[in-house]
């Protein structure tokens, strides 16, 4: 079929006149496939999927009650704009009770969002012009660098390398690329190394932003889940926070509303009410009952330490397993993910030259499925997420894993 004239019409940030006509196979699709072929030609054996990026629970029943109740009142039923005041107020004593962050005001400095991801996608509207850049730490997540590209922005990779402890090199940073810098966007603990940011690292970064007036936004939707004596750490608790950017938190990862779409932004008066005009001519709200589903949410901050608990026993029992083949697997403190290198090749047999032949290796061989990195060194991501019932449903798996790698010497250096 010839092209019609619609192919000549589509805007060159999503391809012009190629749109639709790009034969390359991206990462996700690519393990998507290879699942797909891994499972029919191996249908006695259970995909383990270590690479699902979501929680594996529903959320806690008081939760989706309240969900109920609420979603049966009238007074709920109609547009939400950028309200209601209920869970910006609760959102404001969440940011108190679990991170000590006192003098938000829900008013002013706080508006709710439809899921972190359109938090990012709007925010470069409020800013960005062309020749704007945004800094953005990689590997990562990439919306809000799409859309400052999109308007005609650039985007400077900070390469979060093990040496640096996945922290990006600030000080690497040229005075040309600073200058014309609008946006530094950081995400801790990380996705997808599971690192944690400390406070000198954000006195730094707050240092930096007021030097070269740059707006920094913190990705924080696995700020909460934390293990082994790490306490939740929020940029807004260091001095001078507040003064330079926002704070985007979710309940997707750390209630397991993944799909309830719901989070908030925090900080800063004007960037706060910039997003909340930009916001206000793209959505037009979350369902109130939702909203009051998420306050009840807030309120019991116990539900992510249940959750946070589960997640570290599963840490414990995936690296422990990893180890035992050879991997350089060190247990996060946060976040449900487990980034570690991936090995060069097996000892008289294949040989993986980058973290998406191994990946590759794993699902079609051994049917477990991981995401594999190539932005800064070769690694690939696990996750804790993994499907399984109960405690005793955690071991199995970990025993399947040592069954199916059985026999297989890696090779690391």
């Amino acid at each position: 079929m010839s092209d019609s004239y619609i192919q000549q019409l589509f805007a060159e940030r999503i391809g012009g006149n190629q749109f639709g006509k790009d034969t390359a196979i991206y990462k996700f699709e690519k393990i998507k496939r290879a699942k797909a072929e891994a499972k029919k030609n191996h249908p006695e054996l259970e995909l383990l999927d270590m690479g699902v990026g979501e929680p594996d629970e529903m959320a806690e029943e008081g939760v989706v009650e309240q969900l109920y109740q609420e979603a049966k009142k009238p007074e709920n039923r109609g547009y939400a704009d950028n309200g209601g005041r209920d869970f910006k107020v609760a959102a404001s004593r969440y940011l108190e009770n679990v991170f000590g962050v006192s003098g938000i005001d829900p008013d002013k400095e706080i508006v709710h969002v439809i899921g972190a991801k359109s938090a990012l996608s709007m925010l470069p509207s409020a800013f960005i012009n062309p020749g704007d850049i945004t800094l953005m730490t990689v590997p990562g997540y990439p919306i809000l660098g799409t859309h400052t590209e999109w308007l005609g922005g650039q985007v400077v990779h900070l390469p979060l390398t093990k040496e640096n402890n996945f922290l990006p090199d600030l000080a690497g940073l040229e005075e040309d690329v600073l200058i014309k810098a609008k946006f530094l966007y950081l995400n801790y603990p990380n996705n997808p190394t599971g690192a944690v940011a400390t406070v000198e690292f954000f006195e730094q970064v707050i240092k930096l932003a007021k030097k070269y007036n740059i707006v920094v936004i913190h990705d924080a939707a696995y700020a909460a889940l934390t293990f082994d004596g790490q306490k939740p750490l929020s940029f807004l608790s260091v001095p001078g926070a507040k003064d330079v950017g926002i704070e985007i938190h979710s309940l997707s990862k750390s209630f397991n509303m993944t799909g309830w779409r719901i989070g908030f932004v925090a900080g800063n008066e004007l960037i706060v009410k910039a997003f909340a005009t930009v916001k206000d001519n793209n959505d037009s709200g979350q369902f109130l009952a939702i909203q009051e589903a998420a306050k009840y949410a807030l309120e019991h901050p116990e539900i992510t330490e249940r959750i946070s608990e589960k997640y570290s026993r599963r840490h414990n029992l995936l690296v422990a397993t990893l180890q035992e083949f050879g991997f350089k697997a060190e247990k996060p403190k946060g976040s449900f993910f487990l980034y570690v290198e991936a090995p060069k090749g097996i000892k008289g047999g294949l040989q993986f030259k980058t973290a998406e032949d191994f990946s590759q290796y794993l699902i079609k061989e051994k049917l477990i499925s991981t995401v594999p990195w190539d932005d800064a060194g070769n690694f690939v991501r696990f996750s804790v997420t993994f499907v399984a019932k109960d405690e005793s449903d955690e071991l199995r798996v970990m025993n399947e894993i040592k069954n199916r790698l059985a026999g297989t010497e890696f090779i690391f250096a």
